[in-house]
């Protein structure tokens, strides 16, 4: 990192990363975004399954696709395997490499805060508190899931695992959500990205390739053609700077089979967040790999 300044040591945060990375093409700018700040403390990355949207060993193709970016980073976090699949029931559930690193970043005696970044399903984080209750009060959630507030409704992350997202809101954990509304306003355009992105190194050149290929194929049927969604780095947005004017704090929901939000559930509350500082989260991602990476002669 080629930076003329420091994040002071008390003002630095452990993080682990939870994602859904070979899901489509957005967590991959969002890790690479978490590898390049100085106030974060990676403890390390868990591969999160994506339900069998376009595979059926979406954990597996997480993994590899997180390994692939930590070697091209040359970054030594370590990589962990999250649940392949659901959480079946409260009795059923796979505590995994992933969710036994959250556990055990949890239970270590270090005064730094820990936060658990989501950009997929919550089940790692769901299995580790039913396995060790004790840590819910030693961990912060940090979740992209769940649809518009307040009527809520099919978003993908929730419907991953919704009995997981149950459990953590039914729990004492202290949870930040940023609903689907707020997710989607981190919007560039493809040509944006070219430019401030594909010149930067080998690793913003597979940024920008891997997004395009994505964008060309079937998968991609939501988007526009030459815009693309970075919502995944809404979670390392709101831990650079929490927006405390973008957010309320009100009474944990749950979520019903449609993915519509139960409200009055008497739970504690959680933070939901309304809005987005898109650019700030958009802009600081592009000066830091700037600023780590010579430019190259664009091919």
């Amino acid at each position: 990192m080629n930076y003329h300044y420091n994040c002071p040591e008390h003002k630095k945060v452990r993080i682990i990363i939870d994602s859904d990375a070979k899901n489509e093409a957005d967590d991959q700018f969002a890790i690479v975004h978490a590898m390049l700040t100085p106030k974060f403390k990676i403890a390390g990355i868990i591969a999160a399954h994506f339900g069998n949207f376009h595979s059926e060993n979406s954990m597996e193709d997480s993994y590899k696709e997180c390994l692939k970016l930590k070697e091209m980073m040359e970054s030594d976090v370590k990589v962990y395997k999250g649940a392949a699949k659901s959480i079946e029931s409260r009795g059923i559930y796979e505590y995994s490499e992933g969710a036994d690193l959250i556990v055990r970043e949890a239970l270590k005696d270090d005064p730094s805060p820990l936060y658990v970044l989501f950009m997929g399903p919550i089940t790692d984080m769901a299995c580790a508190l039913l396995e060790h209750p004790e840590i819910q009060d030693k961990v912060t959630a940090i979740w992209n899931g769940g649809a518009a507030y307040p009527a809520g409704g099919m978003e993908f992350n929730l419907s991953n695992d919704i009995l997981a997202a149950n459990i953590i809101m039914e729990s004492d954990m202290k949870v930040w959500q940023i609903p689907a509304d707020c997710v989607s306003e981190v919007i560039c355009g493809i040509a944006e990205l070219e430019q401030k992105v594909r010149p930067y190194g080998k690793i913003g050149r597979y940024l920008f390739e891997q997004l395009s290929e994505f964008n060309d194929s079937p998968y991609a049927h939501w988007t526009s053609g030459e815009t693309w969604g970075l919502g995944d780095s809404c979670t390392i947005g709101v831990l650079l700077h929490d927006n405390s004017y973008y957010y309320n704090m009100q009474e944990a929901p749950r979520f019903n089979m449609d993915m519509t939000y139960v409200h009055n559930t008497g739970y504690r509350k959680i933070r939901v967040y309304h809005k987005m500082d898109a650019r700030f989260i958009l802009e600081d991602f592009f000066s830091k790999l700037a600023l780590t990476y010579r430019k190259q002669k664009q091919l």
